[in-house]
């Protein structure tokens, strides 16, 4: 039985990558019922930068490695076992500056005793000539989620950077690329030993020294780069279908600034090895304010510092109020499930979910309904986050509506077929006719507004 006043949080956690899900797990098994705002578009995707990351081999406990977005689907179900309260939205506005705190977010006001900012930080751009006319068309600051598209398979692949995330892109493309060239500003690779070791040792990359990008060629698609080098003259064209860029992050502090302390990069000011910000009740965890670290574990190490600093806060000022939990220990986590992909034996024509091009032909020319297409690939964290909205939206339909989705690695062809540059990409369909596409993570009302009109 919660004892809190419905009005007042104890805690709100902003963000929900690993100092996000860490802080909200600690406080959860503190019985301070938190409530989680995950984020939606504003700062990146939930789950944070993992969630554009294929294996992590550096966080304890997973021998073999694991991939980045099903590590963060691990993070997400136990910090929600242990009772936290998720809102998919973005937190609009925060106000620091009266005690309870004030936050705008999903539609509605929300007050709150303390706060955790876990807001993260966003992948930069370069800026340059030509880069919004093939945004999404050859240049993109994600290979985890766009790398296994068919325009790219077997074609010249760039990215530019130099420390891990590069490496890791590169060495990643070459499943898909023929060649992958990468573009390093310095003399040197940034990245940890181990993964310039598996850059250099690898025949299909070649890196380019001293160079940076000058400019984009192409007409509906990226067809080459300009390189420059130091000076900023013109060297080398590269002739690559496809750019990712790993150039770094700038921090997501737009939500404090004017109410607390920045850096000259924008990120959150703290003592060292503390959470406190310069507001009491005010917490910092994750990347928000470490610009030197960066690592999934000293995020989640931060996260559950905030949380305890929080907890230790609140019981000072006489602020807590803690729920009384029925079952002691709380029901088995909840993961989420590979789509099972249909076959001639298996399908079933008024499912609202299936898999593969078996179903997508068979609802395609048979079903009366509007028909949601999803195309996926495994390693694509957005498609972690967008797969659950589309499901609330066909519940919330109550079977008006059918979803297939496609595995890019497995059915490329189709793909191909249906003009598809990156995932998650989504199509809406009735009786054969397209009727609207979305590329990237949609808010649900969108999606659900769409089909509402074709039912």
């Amino acid at each position: 039985m919660v004892k809190t006043a419905a009005t007042v949080e104890n805690l709100v956690v902003i963000g929900s990558g690993p100092a996000g899900y860490t802080a909200a797990l600690y406080a959860a098994r503190a019985n301070l019922n938190p409530l989680l705002i995950t984020g939606f578009q504003r700062g990146g995707i939930p789950g944070g930068q993992l969630m554009t990351t294929t294996h992590v081999e550096n966080f304890p406990g997973f021998p073999d490695g694991i991939l980045g977005p099903d590590l963060m689907d691990r993070m997400k179900s136990q910090a929600v076992r242990w009772g936290t309260r998720l809102v998919e939205a973005d937190v609009e506005r925060l106000d620091l500056s009266q005690q309870p705190f004030q936050l705008q977010a999903d539609g509605r006001t929300i007050h709150t005793q303390s706060v955790i900012l876990a807001t993260g930080a966003s992948a930069n751009r370069l800026h340059v000539d030509g880069e919004d006319t093939f945004w999404s068309h050859g240049i993109s600051a994600c290979a985890i989620c766009d790398g296994a598209t068919p325009q790219f398979r077997n074609e010249e692949l760039a990215v530019v950077g130099g420390g891990d995330s590069a490496c890791e892109e590169a060495v990643y493309l070459t499943k898909y690329g023929s060649k992958v060239h990468l573009i390093v500003r310095r003399d040197s690779l940034r990245a940890s030993r181990a993964m310039a070791d598996r850059v250099l040792a690898n025949p299909l990359i070649e890196v380019h020294w001293k160079r940076q990008v000058g400019r984009f060629n192409g007409s509906d698609w990226l067809e080459s780069i300009q390189l420059l080098d130091t000076d900023g003259k013109a060297a080398e064209v590269l002739p690559v279908r496809g750019l990712f860029y790993a150039i770094g992050h700038t921090p997501n502090t737009s939500l404090v600034e004017g109410q607390l302390p920045l850096d000259d990069k924008g990120y959150l000011i703290t003592d060292p090895g503390q959470p406190a910000t310069a507001i009491e009740g005010v917490f910092s965890a994750g990347d928000v304010a470490d610009q030197q670290w960066r690592q999934a574990i000293t995020a989640a190490a931060s996260g559950c510092q905030a949380a305890l600093a929080a907890e230790r806060w609140l019981t000072h000022h006489d602020l807590a109020i803690t729920i009384e939990r029925e079952k002691v220990e709380p029901e088995a986590a909840e993961l989420p499930q590979p789509t099972t992909t249909a076959t001639e034996q298996d399908f079933d024509p008024e499912a609202l979910w299936q898999g593969g091009s078996y179903a997508l032909r068979r609802l395609y020319h048979e079903s009366t309904k509007p028909l949601l297409v999803i195309y996926t690939s495994p390693s694509c964290g957005p498609c972690h986050v967008f797969k659950p909205q589309l499901k609330r939206v066909l519940n919330e339909l109550d079977g008006a509506a059918q979803m297939v989705e496609i595995n890019l690695e497995e059915d490329a062809d189709i793909a191909s077929q249906a003009g598809v540059t990156g995932t998650p990409t989504l199509q809406l369909f009735k009786d054969k006719a397209l009727e609207q596409q979305w590329r990237g993570v949609q808010q649900r009302s969108a999606i659900k507004g769409a089909i509402e009109k074709l039912i």
